[in-house]
């Protein structure tokens, strides 16, 4: 893969996105890559620059209550990262001088990160030279790489399968990574690649003929499931002002009490919500 032209592609075409920009922090960063898991980056824009006035440093966030990170969470979806995100506030505040480490093997010692968010923290916000493999990188590399129409599950070979296409100055090898996953999130999308718009010299998919994927997709549905009961009893009590009686969260969810009952049992197993001694139910921290 030639490294020269996709950086240079990406320095002339890539998008505006605001945690890019000179001057954000590493922990302006982090939250961006927590939230921008399985959410688009529209939905996350609003809230992240929302965010960083807010809690421009990890020790603001420490000192907000959990509940109030919650409800500022808002429409993001999967709010279990929201919570992570706070205990790993408090322990940047804690012990690391109230700054985001740098190096991989710290970051994965934080609470909610995992292997992806310590390197694109590492690579994005540091500068360093190590692989950041996501959906989108690993399209890219299935295809261009190996001539396949899909990646198939996340394996152990693919940080090598990367590191091995990184350019050797440590500088270039970090646009490199910034320019493989916009490349796979704009151009070689999963369900209507522009391959005319690809400025990949070479490619393995395209000189096969583009064969078809073997993988059968099977849509997401949201309408009707336990994440949206989820949500519909979240919002409830993101809107209250205190704690609520059990009946405001039946009337949230009246198409199935077994359901409804089974996703508050799960908010508060996941320690999202929590029930006060006289029967209420509270963000957490708000009991």
């Amino acid at each position: 893969m030639d490294s020269d032209i996709l950086i240079d592609w990406y320095r002339e075409t890539a998008r505006d996105l605001p945690w890019r920009r000179s001057g954000v922090t590493a922990w302006q960063i982090l939250m961006s890559e927590i939230m921008l898991q399985q959410t688009p980056v529209v939905r996350v824009e609003p809230i992240w620059r929302e965010w960083v006035a807010r809690w421009p440093v990890p020790s603001a966030m420490a000192a907000a209550p959990q509940g109030e990170v919650l409800r500022a969470w808002g429409k993001l979806g999967y709010p279990r990262r929201a919570l992570r995100l706070h205990e790993c506030s408090r322990v940047l505040a804690e012990q690391h001088g109230d700054e985001v480490p740098a190096d991989v093997e710290t970051l994965l010692s934080l609470p909610g990160i995992g292997d992806y968010t310590a390197r694109a923290v590492a690579c994005f916000a540091y500068g360093q030279r190590v692989p950041v493999v996501d959906t989108n990188v690993r399209r890219v590399v299935a295809r261009a790489v190996h001539g396949r129409a899909e990646a198939g599950n996340p394996a152990s070979r693919d940080l090598g399968e990367t590191e091995a296409l990184l350019p050797a100055h440590v500088g270039r090898a970090a646009v490199f990574s910034a320019a493989l996953m916009e490349l796979g999130a704009t151009v070689c999308t999963a369900r209507t690649p522009d391959c005319a718009r690809c400025p990949l010299p070479t490619c393995a998919w395209v000189a096969a003929g583009r064969p078809a994927s073997e993988v059968v997709r099977r849509t997401q549905k949201y309408e009707g499931t336990d994440r949206q009961a989820r949500g519909r009893l979240l919002d409830v009590l993101r809107a209250a002002t205190g704690p609520v009686e059990q009946i405001r969260l039946d009337l949230a969810w009246t198409r199935d009490p077994g359901q409804r009952a089974r996703a508050l049992d799960s908010l508060l197993v996941d320690g999202l919500i929590e029930q006060t001694a006289d029967g209420l139910f509270a963000l957490a921290g708000e009991g």
